[in-house]
């Protein structure tokens, strides 16, 4: 099957690279023109990796429209409504429409450094940028528009403490921010329902990214080494998996997103998808989340 999101338009934050690109070409792939929003710009409180760049940006636009596909780009940062509404305006006057809105932006900092404002960072970003997005996106929405929030596995288990016990405000941050997004699709499907617009949310597991492959990150896996590398901690990421899988790929998120994206799903919202390799079955009871 192709042209499953034929002459679709889709707004995706955190485009630049990692997942968001994935979910970008995946949909350019198949049909849709793609606006894609990135802050292209550090923030200050992240520095176990770099922030994109605006280069990383144009190659996504690049990558696009290979696919003979348009592709608006803007560098927005989703903590900002104001500058967010009025970038996802001019770019929905120039493509003609907007039926997809995929809230991917976020970040995930565990450092020594860390402290209250990187908790609150993390926050902003990952929770506050997806009410942002959708708040941008919503006037511009009809009957058959698609939400996609991109949450994540560890927002359904308790990760946000270190093996002392004393919260680690980067990871802390992260769970609070995604349990939050998993609440806030469920109650805005409620809302929208009744203009047909379908919200869900994807909770990817271990995803190959620049966020997660970082040392900081490791630690978090392998907190008896000192200074793990990726060797050390993939054992143990793909021990949380079910099936026979290790890393996943951007791809195996980005499938899930084009389901959610395309008609395919016009009967399915309030979704909490869980894309984890079942790495959760092992602390839940049943479908739910938390």
């Amino acid at each position: 099957m192709s042209g499953r999101v034929e002459g679709k338009v889709a707004l995706i934050t955190g485009a630049a690279r990692g997942q968001g690109r994935s979910h970008a070409l995946t949909l350019a792939r198949e049909g849709a023109h793609i606006i894609a929003v990135d802050i292209c710009a550090p923030i200050e409180t992240v520095t176990d990796y770099p922030m994109p760049g605006p280069e990383d940006l144009a190659e996504t636009a690049r990558l696009v429209e290979q696919h003979d596909r348009r592709c608006v780009m803007r560098q927005v940062d989703v903590r900002e409504r104001r500058e967010l509404v009025a970038a996802v305006a001019e770019a929905v006057a120039e493509l003609g429409r907007l039926d997809v809105v995929v809230a991917n932006a976020g970040i995930v900092v565990n450092n020594a450094a860390a402290n209250s404002i990187t908790f609150l960072d993390t926050i902003t970003v990952n929770l506050n940028g997806v009410v942002n997005t959708v708040r941008a996106a919503m006037p511009h929405l009809g009957p058959g528009a698609s939400i996609v929030a991109i949450g994540s596995f560890a927002s359904l288990v308790n990760h946000g403490r270190a093996a002392t016990g004393n919260p680690n405000p980067g990871l802390l941050g992260y769970t609070h921010a995604k349990r939050a997004v998993a609440r806030f699709v469920h109650d805005l499907a409620i809302q929208a329902g009744p203009d047909g617009i379908r919200v869900n949310a994807v909770h990817p597991g271990n995803v190959a990214t620049d966020m997660l492959l970082n040392d900081a990150l490791f630690k978090v896996f392998r907190p008896d080494l000192e200074n793990p590398t990726r060797a050390d901690a993939e054992p143990v990421m793909a021990a949380m998996h079910r099936l026979p899988i290790g890393l996943l790929e951007p791809a195996d998120i980005s499938n899930a997103v084009l389901y959610l994206a395309s008609d395919e799903s016009r009967a399915v919202t309030g979704l909490q998808l869980k894309v984890e390799a079942g790495g959760l079955l092992a602390t839940t009871t049943s479908g739910a989340p938390g």
